[in-house]
Order: C-alpha cells, then sequence, then structure tokens
C-alpha cells in the first residue's frame, strides 16, 4: 500500500515512512488512530516530533490544509501537544 498515505494531504513521503514504521500503512489506519493517537506513536520513534506534525496528521484526517484547521480543533491540538511533552 505504499503511495496511499503520501497521496493524502499534509502527508509527505517522509511522514509516510514513518507512519508506516509505527504500523499506519493506510488512511484507514490513520483514521482509526486519530491524529492524537498516531502522534503519540511517532514520538515513540521521532521525540521531536513537533507540534505542525499533529495539525498536518488531523489536516489530513479532516481532508484539509494543516492551516485550515478550525481555530478550536488547534487549541484543542496544542492542549494535548503540551500534555506529551516532557518537562
Amino acid at each position: 500500500m505504499a503511495g496511499d498515505l503520501s497521496n493524502q494531504i499534509n502527508i509527505g513521503k517522509d511522514t509516510e515512512t514513518k507512519l508506516m514504521q509505527v504500523g499506519i500503512d493506510s488512511y484507514e489506519k490513520l483514521v482509526a488512530a486519530g491524529s492524537e493517537g498516531a502522534f503519540i506513536r511517532l514520538q515513540a520513534i521521532d521525540p521531536g516530533a513537533c507540534l505542525s506534525l499533529l495539525y498536518g496528521l488531523e489536516g489530513a484526517i479532516e481532508g484539509v490544509k494543516w492551516n485550515e484547521l478550525q481555530p478550536d480543533k488547534k487549541q484543542a491540538l496544542q492542549q494535548f501537544y503540551k500534555t506529551t511533552k516532557k518537562k
């Protein structure tokens, strides 16, 4: 199924490769994991995973560019992101 994820908005080859490394090898699996679940998995292999990646995952699920996410969704994702950062 290579290529399935990178055909989605906001998902490039690098992100697709990393998603596949954590067992998310299709758009359906990304949707099932959700942006937060997928992000947690990605952090396990890439501790430098950033907020923009989280936005991109959510945007891919919603089918919009990450910068077009609704402000309340961005705020919720920011709060989630803060909880994932080690202090």
